[in-house]
């Protein structure tokens, strides 16, 4: 856990923006941190393409740089990709983000900076929610009201991530990275993909994606999109009723990241944890049902059943087909 102020700073970054098909909010604070280290993007009509939008969340570590470098690098770098250009949406996301890595480590302006941040991102194109993430960002979905995963927190005590970093000669201590990176992803850590034997897929620390592909379903409401920030104080389905009751009493998106930010702040923060850290949430509200406002009284009108949507009833984690 990082320093933390005598008192939080509350004041929020808000935004909305909205077209044809999906309305969006955004809400950042710095809570009780010293410095605010998030960042995010919204890009709708990506590449000028009607059904194409891209949405992030960044979570900076150890300063600002990584985060804001990746911020500004991310939808530019996915649609200029030759994956990209010919269809290939997950190779697409998997090799943008080694590119930004890459492009981090030589820009000559910031190649001194030790600041790594988490991404999770999602691109909505051909009816489809492709997420790509590394770290603990995460992103879920509302179906009807139930939970989906669209990511996967990448942490230092997973089997699949502790092999990696092991194999290239890191460890594990107190569910940290080399004892001290409470994650096993990210953009920047230099400091951890130091094994010239291994390729950057391979590295201690990876800014290698879990890429997750879902079908848009005429059941789909929202989708969230938030740092660890969020997640460490409300479970996935915490946040998806919270959403879903004020989206039925047709509040705005960005309201309800304002008072989602709220719901999570610690009201004291002098031993550290949870509802200390920054918080950033976007909330991508799908027009399924034809409008924002048709949106609105699904969710108020449908109640969350025991019986999952028929997608959801697919095996999870699916990410292991795209995955290392």
């Amino acid at each position: 856990m990082g320093q933390t102020l005598s008192e939080p700073i509350t004041k929020k970054d808000t935004a909305g923006d909205e077209n044809h098909s999906l309305k969006v909010g955004i809400s950042c604070m710095q809570g009780w941190r010293i410095n605010m280290e998030d960042e995010h993007t919204i890009k709708l009509c990506l590449n000028e393409e009607k059904e194409s939008h891209l949405f992030a969340v960044f979570d900076g570590h150890g300063g600002q740089l990584a985060a804001q470098f990746a911020s500004k690098k991310i939808s530019d770098a996915v649609i200029s990709h030759s994956a990209y250009q010919k269809g290939d949406i997950i190779g697409a996301l998997q090799k943008t983000f080694l590119q930004i890595d890459e492009d981090l480590l030589n820009d000559p302006s910031i190649k001194d900076d030790m600041s790594g941040c988490t991404a999770v991102s999602v691109l909505l194109k051909g009816g489809k929610i492709h997420c790509a993430n590394i770290g603990d960002s995460r992103a879920v979905a509302s179906v009807r009201g139930h939970v989906q995963q669209l990511s996967f927190d990448h942490k230092p005590n997973h089997q699949r991530e502790l092999r990696r970093i092991t194999a290239a000669g890191g460890w594990v201590e107190f569910n940290r990275v080399n004892g001290n990176l409470a994650l096993s992803r990210a953009f920047g850590d230099f400091t951890y993909k130091q094994n010239l034997e291994k390729s950057p897929e391979e590295q201690v620390v990876t800014a290698y994606p879990d890429v997750i592909v879902k079908e848009v379903t005429a059941d789909h409401e929202f989708i969230v999109l938030a740092c660890d920030g969020i997640w460490d104080v409300l479970s996935n389905e915490d946040v998806v009723d919270f959403v879903r009751e004020k989206l039925g009493n047709h509040i705005k998106p960005e309201e309800i990241c304002e008072q989602l930010l709220d719901r999570c702040l610690a009201t004291d923060c002098s031993a550290g944890g949870v509802g200390c850290d920054n918080m950033t949430v976007m909330i991508v509200v799908l027009k399924t049902a034809g409008s924002f406002e048709r949106t609105c009284d699904k969710c108020a009108a449908a109640k969350r059943d025991s019986i999952p949507p028929a997608c959801l009833l697919a095996s999870y984690p699916d990410f292991v087909r795209n995955g290392l």
